[in-house]
């Protein structure tokens, strides 16, 4: 656990891949980052989550006060994730100038293959993801096991970049739940990587920008 930025009222904190967000079922699955931050702050409270291989940026509130107004900030919307990942295959964005792409796709869980989510038109949420290709890259972004590219969710649903791309034919690198088993080989972890957060702050209202590197 890696910490960018602490003060009264906020934590912003790197996650590494394969330490789970918050506690999960069983004692094997207790150590995580929330319980980290609690260590050294008792009233850091969740406020947001990653799943566990994904990395990057998380926000966590001090205080109930604090929690409430983060909590609001993401319902209206006025919290901004980039992402970074490498996707299966050569992708190719069809706009000039590398313009930002859509996938709009509506999301629910499978609860047949749970934690899975699916796309499903008749009972999903809407679900909105923006996509283009990453820069600085290599001719078309192809890195020799996929394309680089830079996500931003707009909305939150439970996978949704990792859904919207496997939909949209080009599953991240390394996805256990919906690459193939060719796609999961090419990469020991996710990758994914949550690495802009751009929020106001829960007291001051002041925007802030933060950045974690993207490790690969």
């Amino acid at each position: 656990m890696v910490v960018l930025h602490a003060d009264g009222a906020l934590l912003v904190l790197v996650k590494p891949s394969g330490l789970l967000a918050v506690p999960g079922r069983g004692e094997d699955k207790q150590d995580c980052l929330s319980r980290r931050a609690q260590v050294q702050w008792p009233d850091a409270l969740v406020v947001h989550r990653l799943d566990m291989s994904t990395s990057g940026l998380v926000v966590m509130a001090r205080g109930l006060e604090a929690q409430r107004a983060l909590s609001r900030a993401f319902e209206q919307r006025r919290v901004h994730k980039r992402y970074m990942a490498v996707v299966a295959g050569q992708l190719a964005n069809p706009l000039p100038d590398n313009g930002w792409n859509t996938i709009d796709l509506p999301l629910a869980v499978d609860w047949v293959n749970r934690p899975r989510s699916m796309v499903c038109h008749a009972t999903g949420k809407p679900s909105l993801t923006r996509w283009r290709l990453a820069e600085p890259q290599t001719p078309n972004g192809y890195t020799g096991i996929g394309t680089r590219v830079e996500l931003e969710p707009v909305t939150g649903r439970t996978h949704q970049l990792r859904v919207h791309l496997q939909a949209s034919g080009h599953p991240i690198v390394g996805d256990a739940l919906y690459a193939t088993p060719d796609q999961q080989a090419l990469s020991k972890r996710l990758l994914l990587h949550a690495d802009m957060l751009e929020l106001p702050h829960p007291v001051t209202g002041q925007m802030l920008r933060f950045h974690s590197p993207c490790p690969f």
